[in-house]
């Protein structure tokens, strides 16, 4: 399989949110856009995820605990684990998720 990432539309799965997502059969990977402000509310999922700060400052709350990431961090994010976050700034992420996150398709 070969993908060009430029050529992946990107779909707004929450309001500021605004990722470009790829499929595997095991995987699902975002490639996120995020507008300075936007929250991704408390929730917790099956999938194993890690998220990766590109660019900006992401204020991110893991079990209870706030952090916030700069560009190079990396959040590991274990399955059914609560978690919520906020982009400080305009941010670039990518997230990890395994196995892949059908919802997303």
């Amino acid at each position: 399989m070969h993908i060009k990432l430029k050529d992946v539309a990107p779909k707004e799965i929450m309001p500021g949110y605004h990722g470009k997502l790829v499929h595997t059969q095991n995987m699902s990977i975002a490639f996120w856009e995020v507008e300075k402000g936007a929250e991704v509310p408390e929730h917790s999922h099956m999938n194993e995820q890690v998220m990766q700060v590109l660019e900006g400052s992401f204020e991110f709350t893991l079990d209870g605990k706030t952090q916030v990431y700069g560009p190079g961090d990396l959040v590991i994010i274990a399955p059914h684990i609560p978690h919520s976050g906020k982009a400080l700034t305009e941010c670039k992420l990518i997230d990890t998720f395994s196995p892949t996150r059908e919802e997303y398709k």
